[in-house]
């Protein structure tokens, strides 16, 4: 046995041994990561055979990673059809690594990478609401406990890494990708930062049920200008420590083990080629050791984009130098590094230095020594009772009522009378899924028309239904039946908002008669998502216009918000009834929402984005810095709807906060604890929200910052005592420097249930 192969020694041992022997080309390989689905092709069976190309590029030692090996959706081309189950999955992956540990010269195993978002983008896998929806919850032990399903079921099939969470702080929504993040904050961002690692790594890497966390996207992807992917991002060092830095800094102290480059530049530098990011930061600064991954084709960019590199060996080189070590599911490394190398541009130190990391990672995996999975756990754990439910309790705590007038919510079932549900996101299962999404079954999404009729059962008869319009076409064929339909009813719920759909074949629905239709004439209903960019946040199409025609018929107008950015909309924000912020809340959502319009389940999301009034206001967020300047002409600059907001149907009181000690140095804790009373007549959860303010600081501060929250269920008249504590760490400040200080001075506190109400009082730091 070579020591490599050794369990009983060290991994740092087995690495260095494996390393000695290996070839030019296997070291190059162990960076390349290739289209994991392109690898086999599907018998009738649900068996796979290995392409020749794939074989011979085993052979040759030319690959070292797969990415999205069981990745489903348009993009690759697999249906339902097409394929693999859970249990065929794991098998397949199980056929894919015995070749290339049995057919390569040295029987290194491959990393399976997943995409992961919100579940597993495989057939079968359960789907979780979106991240943004998770973090609304405001519970970041709810959030471990999806990213742990999802870990479960990812693992069970062979996949050890997945390319989550995403951790880019959004300011300008118009960001397609807004869906995919946890809002606007740092602090609260790093919070589910952490919740996430530990989630998903947090029983060891070689455990079956834990995959590598990758943070992404590395760094200020999410404050591109413009709000358009992968735009330029124009951000001073100091913003980005303060800001965007936060929570990756919070998850790498988790243990996060991998990392992805941004395709963003900041200041002229690509991300994927910044020793200052990548080495200084990531490395030196904070310590981190695992690996990191370029995002797909990034590296291309320096090159045919960027312009930074006139080769491929020139790209090759700054990316390995920077501290890149692994290549997603691109051909840079495999086409040019070589060459690199012999030309003296890289230096096969750097090389050596990121198959070290790679090699330590997969023996940390366990994959040298427990390389396959049992197919019956994968079938067995995979989309199982537990998840399903874990799905909806996710979907019930991040739905937010972000208006409730004259309490028109909860319905009442006694009394609500015929209830027509209406709008294009009604009964559109794949509008509520949000983008990295596998193809569905039919039945299996819960759509909020089919919440509403599995809930009232026997009464579902009160229902009834029309689309009215599509998202984003100008058709008003569909107005007429949906104002008869109106017309019949004592409430309308409205169903309007978004989509992340891929192009699913899902045909799509007569809007003069509301049945479905298949054929695949229909433009995708597409408005958000990866690449999916917008000018402005209103309504798309003519949702607006069919809003406004129910409102004129005088009935009871409840409006649903299913979308993956912020809605601007004043006019219903002004004569809607009530609103609720669904986001894509996923499977489960439809069996959430009709639980919270009937008042089975009390709402307590909030929001983790600021909502404006007008696009024109951008950016809009809670925390911004004292000097952000005057109104405009038009309008003033407070959102529609401020971070941290969420209604109840219960009110919540809060006493005065003490803070003890009032004086501290600063280096010392203090305590900050309020009481808080549910004085309504109904249980429910509240996020009780603290709010920091540096009142005079030796560099411009913002104007308040989140610095903790907890959520606490309380029972009608019942008081519960909720405390914080305040760290250095939560009263630092970046100087210009770049150094993290605490500085003397007052610190106004203020706690309540979002960013704009709250009870005050006063800490004091002196040296």
């Amino acid at each position: 046995m070579t020591n490599y192969k050794n369990p009983a020694l060290s991994i740092e041992e087995r690495v260095q041994d494996l390393l000695a022997q290996m070839t030019l080309d296997e070291k190059v390989g162990q960076l390349i990561q290739l289209f994991g689905w392109r690898t086999f092709t599907k018998n009738e069976d649900g068996t796979v055979t290995l392409t020749e190309e794939f074989k011979e590029e085993v052979r040759q030692g030319q690959i070292g990673s797969l990415y999205a090996t069981l990745r489903a959706d348009p993009w690759t081309e697999v249906t339902l059809e097409t394929g693999l189950s859970p249990a065929e999955g794991a098998a397949a992956l199980n056929d894919i690594q015995r070749f290339v540990i049995e057919h390569s010269r040295l029987g290194i195993p491959l990393m399976f990478g997943e995409e992961c978002s919100h579940g597993h983008m495989a057939i079968g896998a359960t789907v979780y609401p979106v991240p943004l929806l998770a973090a609304s919850t405001w519970n970041p032990a709810l959030y471990q406990q999806m990213c742990e399903a999802v870990a479960i079921e990812t693992r069970s099939q062979g996949g050890v890494a997945t390319y989550s969470p995403v951790l880019d702080i959004v300011r300008d929504p118009r960001w397609g990708r807004t869906e995919e993040t946890y809002g606007e904050d740092p602090y609260l961002a790093g919070e589910l930062a952490t919740a996430a690692v530990i989630g998903l790594q947090g029983k060891g890497l070689d455990s079956p049920d834990t995959v590598i966390a990758t943070l992404k996207h590395f760094v200020g992807y999410g404050a591109s200008e413009g709000g358009r992917n992968a735009a330029p991002v124009h951000m001073g060092m100091k913003e980005l420590h303060e800001i965007d830095l936060v929570p990756f800094r919070k998850a790498i102290e988790a243990g996060a083990i991998s990392v992805m480059t941004a395709y963003n530049e900041i200041d002229g530098v690509p991300c994927t080629s910044s020793e200052y990011l990548l080495d200084d930061v990531l490395r030196q600064q904070w310590g981190f050791d695992g690996f990191i991954i370029t995002d797909a084709s990034a590296m291309n960019m320096l090159v045919h984009g960027y312009n930074v590199a006139e080769t491929g060996e020139k790209a090759t080189a700054l990316s390995l130098q920077a501290g890149i070590d692994l290549e997603m599911s691109g051909y840079m490394f495999g086409k040019y590094l070589k060459s690199a190398l012999e030309q003296g541009i890289a230096q096969e130190a750097h090389l050596d230095q990121a198959v070290r990391r790679l090699l330590k990672v997969k023996f940390q995996l366990g994959l040298f020594d427990q390389p396959y999975v049992d197919p019956e756990r994968a079938a067995r754990v995979i989309h199982s009772t537990e998840h399903i439910e874990l799905a909806r309790e996710v979907a019930r705590q991040g739905i937010i009522l972000l208006k409730n007038k004259d309490s028109a919510l909860p319905l009442q079932s006694s009394s609500t009378g015929k209830i027509a549900v209406i709008g294009p996101n009604a009964n559109k299962p794949y509008n509520q899924l949000g983008d990295y999404t596998s193809p569905q079954p039919a039945g299996k999404v819960i759509t909020v028309l089919e919440g509403l009729r599995q809930k009232l059962g026997a009464d579902s008869n009160q229902l009834l239904y029309a689309p009215g319009c599509r998202i984003k076409d100008n058709s008003r064929e569909g107005f007429e039946l949906a104002v008869d339909t109106a017309k019949q009813a004592d409430t309308v719920i409205l169903v309007l908002g978004g989509s992340s759909a891929r192009d699913f074949g899902e045909g799509t629905i007569d809007l003069r008669t509301g049945q479905s239709l298949v054929h695949d004439a229909e433009e995708s209903d597409m408005e958000c998502g990866e690449g999916i960019d917008r000018s402005n946040l209103n309504l798309t199409g003519v949702q607006l216009e069919l809003c406004q025609q129910i409102y004129d018929l005088g009935k009871k107008l409840v409006v649903i918000y299913i979308n993956g950015r912020p809605v601007a909309e004043p006019w219903i924000d002004e004569h809607a009834d009530a609103i609720i912020e669904a986001w894509y809340p996923g499977q489960e959502g439809g069996h959430a929402l009709a639980e919270i319009l009937y008042g089975d389940v009390n709402p307590s999301g909030r929001l983790t984005i600021s909502v404006p009034r007008h696009v024109g206001q951008l950016p809009v967020y809670y925390n911004s810095k004292r000097t952000r300047g005057k109104r405009y002409l038009e309008m003033d600059l407070q959102p529609a709807y401020a971070f941290g907001h969420g209604l109840s149907y219960t009110t919540f009181a809060y006493d005065s906060p003490v803070v003890n000690p009032t004086i501290i140095s600063p280096d010392e804790d203090a305590q900050v604890s309020v009481q808080i009373t549910n004085t309504g007549e109904v249980a429910g959860w509240e996020v009780a929200q603290l709010y920091l303010t540096d009142l005079f600081a030796s560099v411009t501060r913002p104007e308040k910052e989140l610095k903790g929250f907890q959520k606490v269920f309380l029972q009608p008249g019942e008081t519960q005592t909720v405390t914080f504590t305040l760290t250095p760490e939560h009263l630092a400040l970046v100087t210009s420097q770049l150094d993290r200080i605490v500085e003397p001075g007052d610190f106004q506190i203020q706690v309540g249930s979002n960013s704009i109400e709250g009870q005050v009082v006063t800490l004091t730091v002196r040296e």
